[in-house]
Parts: C-alpha cells; structure tokens; sequence
C-alpha cells in the first residue's frame, strides 16, 4: 500500500482553518487561480503535502505556489522554507515563491511567472 502523501487527514482542522482565513494576497490571488482562470489549470489552496500546507497546489503540473509575508524574512524561517522545498522538490513538486506585496504591485508578472513554471 503507497503512503498517503496529500491532504492528510490529521491537517485537515489546520487546513480548513487556513482557508477561512486567507491573508490578503492570498485571497486576492486565489481570485485569478480558482475554477480553472489561469490556463484551464485546477489550482487548491491550502493543499497538504507530506506534512507541509502549501498556499496554492496544482496537481496537474505538480507546482506549488507560495507567498511570502513579513514573518519569512528571518533567518530561521528562511531555512525551513528551504528545507520545505528541498522536501517538495525531492518528491517531483516544483516550488515557486513571491512576495505579498509582489501580488498586489504586479499581479500580471507573477501570473506569467506561474504560467512559465507549468510543464505542459
């Protein structure tokens, strides 16, 4: 029997916690991401992987997308993100970050970014 690496059912109360609350950035990518609006692509929000929370997952292209508040722009939290995305990487998922301010700033660039990490 294969491991049960998504959406594990003990994260599922953290998960549903994290969808009601969105930061802003969040929520206002979510708005370009949900039911299929970028390239017919079928995006999650709040995806458990292993036993990491990823803000945005695209299973078709094994992409996750995060974004990057304040509270990542310390040294120990710089590491663990590392860590998460050798973790990721290491299971064939490609990891994308931007800032939260990028998403307000320049929405269309980190669209297209999105779109050039896509495989197919």
């Amino acid at each position: 029997m294969m491991k049960r690496i998504h959406n594990r059912k003990y994260l599922e109360p953290y998960r549903k916690k994290l969808r009601k609350s969105l930061t802003p950035a969040e929520a206002f990518l979510w708005k370009q991401l949900q039911n299929k609006k970028l390239e017919n692509r079928k995006f999650r929000r709040q995806h458990s992987i292993e036993n990491y929370i990823a803000d945005f997952y695209c299973p078709e292209e094994r992409l996750v997308v995060e974004l990057d508040g304040q509270v990542h722009f310390n040294e120990k939290t710089r590491e663990y993100d590392k860590k998460r995305t050798e973790d990721l990487n290491e299971l064939g998922i490609k990891v994308i970050r931007f800032e939260n301010r990028l998403v307000f700033e320049n929405l269309h660039s980190v669209l297209e970014e999105i779109k050039e990490n896509f495989r197919n």
